[in-house]
């Protein structure tokens, strides 16, 4: 800690080579680097035991940036090109989505269009070798497995696998390339009408992928859209000006920054989107941050939609990357984000870090997420909207134009043991792998298994059965409260084993109240009540 306070100046911008000081500022920028470098010249020759003096710097920056704000943050070298790729939307490797299964990598599925799809590696498959070394039944850990199939794309990786129905290990020379990281989890149509997208981050290819899903949607005859960015934390800003664009017509200011090293700079709508005029509804909720309230923002502020849920998580703070001399990064707060009619989306971070992540938790606490009456609203939050001048707040994330209360009616500590100690997920993996072929013969297309698949009596008791080995109690009582919510989400992920990640959110959506009060404003005259200015765009 006293080395933290210590370097509570300037040592980053010596890093850097930061250009844009006066000379005064430089001259203390020099004094406070020496009096760094001193320092730890001193602990390198004369302290009482041997110590690693490059983590001792990076432990300095780190407590550094942490005096600064709760988004500034420094990244390894060694971890730079990991924290980059889920937003590149590309990694190098086999292209395989995997579980480990009682001690076991079973391939959950192939990414498409990835090296193992093209070779034939099939849902279901067990690899138990990874260039000639068993990797079955030898306490191996999700990293491990990254390490070893993980590397640079041309590579070549050899997998063993087990296949049921044949007596011989199958083993496959598998090219490494790049393979996608999908921001768009599922798109479909919920009627003859609205369409539904879920996006889970805001990468270099999700417009790609979103605008696909909007035109194959509109096709299909969509004339109304929910767009989900609940549990989105956000991404690139570019992407959110880019996808506010595709729902608001041309001139429109989507976002402005501000900072105080960094002028006033506006973003507006250029092009002609996809989606200008139809009826949009936007799902939020405490998960939703950054960019996602960017484009949440934009659409309240120009009445273009309604914002459905709870208040976003209030992260309105713009990162720009900097290289250090070794490779490694520092991601510094530079501006912050404000919607086109001023609101600040930045909530409050002066009560320190540790303060700033729990918030989302003392939600819980005050009753936010029951009602809107414990958030405390005074007039000096409030602004108006761009066209139809209604009543938007600031202080801090987007609140919903309708509220959404968080539902725990079906919750128990039994449903959310099952979820939490991974007893479900690994009942739906095995039973999907054992029951693959008879249920693919019985649901032929995914409609079909969304339509007509039950959970049998069988089923339930097989699930009770692996948590009773697995040491999770049984309770009747808890059992009770949550047998829907169990059923339908036991189908999701044996849907998503059996078809796609599409699947489990046409299923598991039925569990979302956000997502069926969507639906309903847009059936039941909500939305026109709202007297908005979707058909002035």
């Amino acid at each position: 800690m006293i080395l933290k306070k210590m370097l509570s100046c300037v040592l980053l911008f010596a890093a850097l080579g930061w250009s844009g000081l006066s000379t005064a500022q430089t001259l203390d920028q020099k004094k406070t680097s020496e009096k760094f470098n001193t320092l730890l010249y001193y602990i390198e020759q004369m302290y009482v035991d041997s110590v690693d003096a490059e983590k001792l710097v990076e432990t300095a920056i780190v407590g550094m940036l942490e005096e600064l704000d709760p988004h500034s943050s420094y990244i390894s070298a060694a971890d730079v090109q990991e924290a980059n790729a889920p937003l590149k939307g590309n990694f190098d490797g086999i292209g395989i989505q995997f579980n480990i299964l009682k001690d076991t990598i079973l391939v959950v599925s192939p990414i498409s269009g990835g090296p193992s799809e093209k070779l034939g590696i099939q849902a279901g498959d067990k690899i138990v070798e990874i260039d000639g070394i068993n990797v079955a039944g030898v306490n191996i850990t999700n990293n491990d497995v990254r390490e070893k199939l993980m590397g640079p794309k041309d590579t070549q990786v050899s997998v063993g696998i087990k296949r049921k129905g044949s007596k011989k290990l199958l083993v496959f020379d598998i090219v490494r390339d790049k393979i996608p990281i999908f921001s768009v989890d599922a798109s479909y149509m919920v009627d003859d009408k609205i369409g539904y997208v879920k996006v889970n981050r805001f990468g270099k290819t999700t417009m790609a992928e979103l605008r696909e899903a909007l035109m194959k949607m509109k096709s299909q005859g969509m004339e109304d859209l929910i767009l989900d960015l609940q549990g989105n934390g956000g991404g690139y800003l570019q992407t959110a000006i880019d996808m506010a664009d595709e729902f608001l017509s041309e001139q429109k200011l989507i976002v402005f920054t501000q900072g105080r090293s960094f002028p006033k700079d506006d973003f507006y709508a250029r092009r002609e989107g996809l989606f200008e005029k139809g009826r949009l509804v936007v799902l939020i909720d405490e998960g939703s941050a950054s960019a996602s309230e960017i484009v949440s923002g934009a659409i309240q502020d120009w009445d273009r939609g309604l914002i459905i849920g709870r208040r976003s998580f209030g992260k309105g703070l713009v990162q720009r990357p900097v290289p250090l001399p070794d490779g490694a990064e520092v991601r510094l707060t530079v501006q912050k984000y404000y919607t086109p009619s001023g609101r600040c989306i930045q909530k409050p971070y002066d009560e320190g870090v540790e303060a700033y992540r729990n918030e989302k938790y003392d939600r819980y606490e005050s009753g936010e997420l029951y009602s809107l009456d414990n958030l405390d609203l005074p007039d000096s939050l409030k602004f108006e909207t761009n066209v139809k001048k209604r009543i938007v707040y600031g202080g801090g994330g987007i609140l919903p134009d309708i509220f959404v209360p968080i539902d725990t009616t079906q919750t128990s500590d039994y449903f959310m043991d099952l979820i939490r100690t991974g007893v479900m997920n690994r009942f739906a993996l095995e039973y999907t792998n054992e029951h693959r072929a008879d249920l693919s013969a019985t649901f032929s297309t995914s409609d079909e298994f969304r339509d007509n698949f039950v959970v049998t009596a069988d089923i339930r008791e097989e699930l009770i059965a692996m948590g009773t080995e697995e040491e999770l109690e049984f309770n009747q009582e808890d059992w009770d409260v949550s047998k829907e919510a169990i059923e339908i989400r036991l189908a999701a992920l044996i849907g998503r084993n059996l078809y796609d990640y599409n699947l489990f959110f046409e299923v598991i959506n039925d569990l979302s109240p956000a997502y069926q009060k969507a639906i309903r404003t847009l059936k039941d005259g909500t939305f026109e009540k709202a007297n908005l200015a979707h058909r002035d765009f």
